[in-house]
């Protein structure tokens, strides 16, 4: 292992995102910081940075614990970080409220199809 990643390569390894593209586009559009601050997807990552990636869907804040450049398994993946207190009480907060009221657009990306439309009025909102 390297003394420091590429932050887009670090997180499509410890698969916050599916692709590196989409790791690369997180970083370049400002919703992944490096130590509070926000980076360019070729810069360096090291070992005790603190981090917070947003894919769309979720909102992490981890402090690095080791380096990988290639994407293994899911438990090697979980070995490379650490998420914050803060971090998981936030996460699981939003998935209790998320448990009694799911908003319909969320699964939908965009703007909806006409099958998605006839789900949403079919629902009643």
């Amino acid at each position: 292992m390297s003394d420091n990643v590429r932050i887009d390569k670090f997180l499509w390894a410890a698969r916050f995102f599916k692709t590196r593209s989409l790791a690369t586009d997180a970083v370049a559009e400002g919703r992944v910081r490096l130590n509070g601050a926000r980076t360019k997807p070729a810069h360096a990552i090291k070992v005790g940075d603190t981090f917070t990636a947003n894919n769309g869907a979720t909102e992490w804040e981890a402090v690095v614990l080791a380096l990988s450049e290639v994407r293994g398994s899911t438990v090697q993946a979980q070995a490379l970080y650490s998420e914050t207190e803060a971090s998981i009480a936030r996460r699981q907060n939003a998935a209790e409220q998320h448990k009694y009221f799911r908003e319909p657009s969320v699964a939908i990306k965009g703007r909806p199809t006409k099958r998605d439309r006839r789900l949403l009025d079919k629902s009643g909102t």
